[in-house]
């Protein structure tokens, strides 16, 4: 073990996540900034105006990202499970005590401020990921088959599995929080580089294919095809009694999810089919109504060419026709403004970001902080994947913050903390015995 006379946190930090990320956090607030920009309000510390809010939450954010390099890296293995379900209870605790914005139930509000836990849930439940599977194993032992044997040979992915699980559907169901549920669905990436079976990322790309096919061809003739694929199957295999059975498991498996897809979508609320019917471009798309948020952050993004119109020249940012352009469509500003060339900085510069995140997280001698350091590239990537996503048509708006970019206090603090915690992590690896 190295011997260390005196403390000091701030010795092996890397330099370079810390650069990438005030870096980005600078180039999202000049983007607030231009988003919600007005000739009559251009004091930059005015707090009337969101970017002078940004401006605290980005000052306290850097308090906390100081204040989490100064605490010994032991004290988030240790406290892991704590975490986890601290921010579980209040969780399930918003929707009783909190304030309702903008028809959800999530925030905890303090005068003009406001917290939403969820967003901090992200931290947690990596922590408590990260310290279960650093004592578990997902690999399987290719031992005794059988109903009998699978919950014991699958029982760590399904206890990893719960761990994800549990904030996903609280958020959901309690919160109607659609996207920042999903945002959890990140982690499971997170268990392909500690041993799961690529057969589970197999069965989720079938399971999202037979999603798609069932809002969009008539569920009898997909009923057709999967019947003839399982006969045609049939002849290319050995034809035993667990084989055969396999095929009918699958067949079966497979039209229910077809069945389950369209019940599911026929209980939706009105304005979550509208999203996904913009998505999938099902039926006529009314361009004033369900398409206009979409329609106009292509708008956006297209007419700043290659090199943009210029800061603060933005026609669509200047008159507000893409909404939530200062959060959710933030990367409209970008496109607008900074034009093709701006928005492939920004999308580079995240992706160099989370690509050093990966490599230090491979460099680690403690499986604590590589399972967490994969988990904050998954978190960050999906978000990015996302949100970029959704306002180029790509995927539907569910609601999913920049990293870095969007506007907010909650969202700006989460990510700070999923990375300042994962910084802290890596400086501290060193110490660690070989």
């Amino acid at each position: 073990m190295i011997k260390r006379e005196s403390y000091n946190p701030f010795v092996n930090i890397d330099r370079f996540c810390v650069l990438f990320y005030f870096l980005l956090v600078l180039m999202g607030w000049l983007n607030i900034y231009a988003a919600v920009y007005n000739e009559d309000h251009k004091n930059i510390f005015d707090l009337s105006q969101k970017y002078g809010k940004q401006l605290i939450w980005i000052g306290s954010a850097t308090v906390l990202a100081v204040l989490i390099l100064a605490i010994e890296a032991d004290f988030y293995t240790v406290f892991a499970y704590f975490f986890y379900g601290f921010f579980l209870l209040l969780c399930i605790a918003v929707p009783f005590l909190g304030r309702e914005v903008k028809g959800s139930r999530s925030w905890f509000r303090f005068g003009d401020f406001g917290i939403q836990p969820a967003e901090f849930m992200k931290f947690a439940t990596n922590l408590a990921l990260a310290k279960f599977l650093s004592n578990a194993n997902l690999q399987v032992d290719q031992g005794k088959r059988g109903i009998s044997n699978f919950f014991k040979k699958y029982r760590s992915t399904i206890i990893a599995l719960l761990i994800i699980g549990f904030p996903l559907l609280i958020i959901k169901k309690l919160q109607d929080e659609t996207g920042l549920a999903i945002v959890f669905a990140a982690f499971v990436f997170t268990l392909y580089r500690e041993g799961l079976s690529v057969n589970f990322l197999l069965v989720g790309f079938i399971a999202a294919v037979l999603f798609v096919l069932a809002l969009l061809v008539d569920n009898v003739y997909l009923f057709i095809v999967i019947g003839s694929l399982c006969a045609f199957s049939l002849l290319f295999i050995r034809r035993n009694r667990r084989n055969i059975f396999l095929v009918l498991l699958i067949g079966i498996g497979a039209c229910g999810m077809v069945k389950a897809t369209s019940s599911v979508y026929q209980k939706l609320e009105e304005h979550q089919k509208v999203r996904i019917d913009v998505l999938l471009g099902r039926g006529t798309i009314n361009l004033k109504k369900e398409g206009y948020n979409v329609n106009q952050a292509k708008i956006a993004i297209g007419s700043g060419g290659l090199l943009g119109k210029g800061y603060l020249q933005g026609t669509q940012t200047k008159y507000d026709f893409v909404p939530e352009q200062d959060t959710d469509f933030i990367f409209c500003t970008v496109g607008e403004e900074w034009g093709f060339l701006g928005t492939t900085v920004v999308i580079l510069l995240q992706l160099t970001l989370i690509l050093r995140i990966v490599s230090m997280a491979e460099r680690q001698r403690s499986d604590f902080s590589r399972i967490y350091g994969y988990g904050v590239a998954s978190v960050l990537f999906f978000h990015l994947a996302i949100n970029i996503g959704m306002t180029i048509g790509l995927a539907p708006v569910i609601g999913i913050p920049l990293p870095f970019f969007s506007y907010g206090g909650s969202s700006l603090w989460s990510f700070t903390i999923l990375l300042f915690i994962f910084i802290k992590l890596d400086a501290n690896r060193l110490s660690i015995l070989r």
